[in-house]
């Protein structure tokens, strides 16, 4: 039996937190689906992108629950934008938001499904960014 809170403690250990890249290899199955992409490698890049931005974000998990093949990871993350992200320039403020993830493991121990969800919006407004609603035109308007 594989020991997925373990491999989910190591995931955020290892990949998400110390950017140890030969980790995310060893723990997610090349056909895991990531944002623009599939395995290790379209992990990688959405945290190099993130580290990129956010050089010091760290993740501390919340609380995790696993059963047989699968995790739920309830974490907190916190950084300092010092890069681009997206389409905000450096600001060089303090962003920390929540989020959590859902992983399901193969035979092997390794990730084959990751679908995560965190409060984006929370940390635009952190960033400083104005959200205006568009304008409404038409019937009704």
């Amino acid at each position: 039996m594989i020991d997925t809170e373990a491999a989910a403690r190591r995931l955020i250990a290892d990949v998400w937190n110390a950017g140890r890249e030969e980790s995310a290899y060893e723990l997610i199955a090349p056909e895991c689906p990531g944002l623009g992409g599939t395995g290790p490698e379209a992990t990688l890049a959405w945290h190099r992108e993130r580290r990129a931005a956010f050089p010091d974000l760290r993740y501390k998990i919340v609380d995790l629950v696993a059963d047989g093949d699968r995790a739920a990871v309830h974490w907190r993350a916190a950084g300092t934008q010092v890069g681009q992200f997206g389409p905000v320039p450096p600001t060089g403020r303090v962003a920390s938001y929540s989020g959590a993830s859902f992983l399901r493991f193969d035979t092997n121990g390794r990730i084959v499904d990751v679908w995560s969800v965190n409060e984006l919006f929370q940390v635009l407004q952190q960033l400083g960014v104005e959200m205006i609603p568009p304008a409404v035109s038409g019937p009704g308007a």
